[in-house]
């Protein structure tokens, strides 16, 4: 009994210590992300801040009638459609070239990471310069006898969008991709080689699998990245930009200035359900695809 008790007050104790240790995180994600979260939910089914009738479902009806609302999900629904994809192919593919024995390693490491230490308003400069109705690639595209586009108010601000979001994620996800690559055992490489597997088999039922949870990890931060686009474009466009780059985030903003709660809290909350769904459906592919290297 005595040793039982021992054992007790020693768990006891360790478990306070965590307990003491993990508490100002969770006093924070408390005050900063939870209650103001309850309070996001709590307008989103108010008429409004002051009467604060309940109205159920009426606010999250009326936001689905709004065309602003109905564009700026569209938008930003195809452009994460086409980008996040191709920011998760491209830093896959990147971290393998990178891994084989190419030279200039080092120098095209150091590159593809430029992007993070770049201010966002000097990049935009860029941009604006690129991308301008009598920018640098129109100058270049008139030289093989093409018409100049005004790639900022046109549909192919699409592929304007795109390209600055690779820019911007590539380089990190690619380093993600090379720290899980140096984790793969190299004996279970070396054993499916000895017994003639394919490159393509080896990489698609040993590399990948390893890499799954990574995989995983890169698809939420795109995700996530691809629904945060809102501080380029603003600056590249303004408030109001054309019709297809009006993203989730410039709604959101605009809503905000206009102080209609209630719209932008419906939003926000829907918002967040969508990324929860999404992010389980991802749990669950990677879970089923990767279960049986956990064994």
């Amino acid at each position: 009994m005595p040793v039982n008790k021992n054992k007790l007050r020693k768990r006891l104790r360790e478990g306070a210590l965590s307990w003491s240790w993990l508490l100002p995180s969770l006093i924070g994600v408390l005050i900063f992300f939870i209650v103001p979260f309850c309070v996001v939910i709590y307008y989103s089914v108010l008429d409004n801040p002051i009467f604060a009738n309940f109205v159920g479902i009426d606010n999250f009806i009326k936001l689905f009638q709004n065309a602003a609302f109905l564009r700026a999900t569209r938008n930003t629904l195809i452009f994460s459609v086409i980008a996040v994809p191709l920011s998760v192919v491209l830093s896959l593919w990147m971290a393998f070239a990178l891994n084989s024995k190419i030279p200039g390693k080092s120098w095209l490491r150091s590159c593809f990471l430029c992007p993070l230490m770049v201010p966002i308003a000097s990049v935009v400069l860029v941009w604006q310069v690129i991308f301008h109705n009598h920018g640098t690639l129109n100058q270049i595209t008139e030289l093989f006898g093409m018409e100049p586009v005004d790639w900022l108010k046109t549909n192919w601000s699409y592929g304007v969008l795109t390209v600055m979001f690779l820019w911007k994620t590539l380089g990190y996800n690619m380093i993600l991709f090379m720290s899980a690559i140096a984790g793969i055992p190299q004996d279970i490489i070396e054993v499916a080689q000895l017994e003639g597997a394919s490159s393509f088999y080896t990489f698609l039922h040993i590399k990948l699998r390893y890499l799954s949870p990574t995989i995983l990890f890169v698809t939420i931060l795109s995700i996530i990245s691809s629904f945060k686009m809102f501080r380029e474009v603003y600056l590249l466009t303004g408030d109001y930009p054309f019709e297809s780059m009006y993203l989730l985030q410039h709604f959101m903003n605009n809503t905000f200035n206009s102080l209609d709660y209630q719209k932008l809290s419906s939003a926000a909350v829907l918002l967040a359900i969508v990324m929860i769904i999404i992010i389980g459906i991802l749990f669950l592919v990677e879970r089923k695809f990767g279960e049986d290297v956990e064994e």
